[in-house]
């Protein structure tokens, strides 16, 4: 008796296309809100203005300090 045979290539094979579809609809669900706009959306601008105030921290500091020297 083998370990791959018919019988165990129909079973993997169907249960690769139910996880699939599974994945898919998953995905698809994670990604709808009530508005219809990705989850995250709004944390990712504040992530991006969080960044672009650090580098204007950094860099204002850095010439700021060019003067003092």
């Amino acid at each position: 008796m083998t370990i791959v045979n018919r019988r165990n290539a129909i079973l993997g094979w169907s249960v690769w296309q139910v996880g699939k579809m599974t994945a898919k609809r998953k995905a698809k669900q994670a990604l709808e809100t009530d508005n219809g706009m990705r989850p995250g959306k709004g944390a990712a601008a504040l992530a991006a203005l969080a960044a672009a105030g650090g580098a204007a921290l950094i860099w204002r500091r850095r010439s700021g300090s060019d003067s003092d020297s």
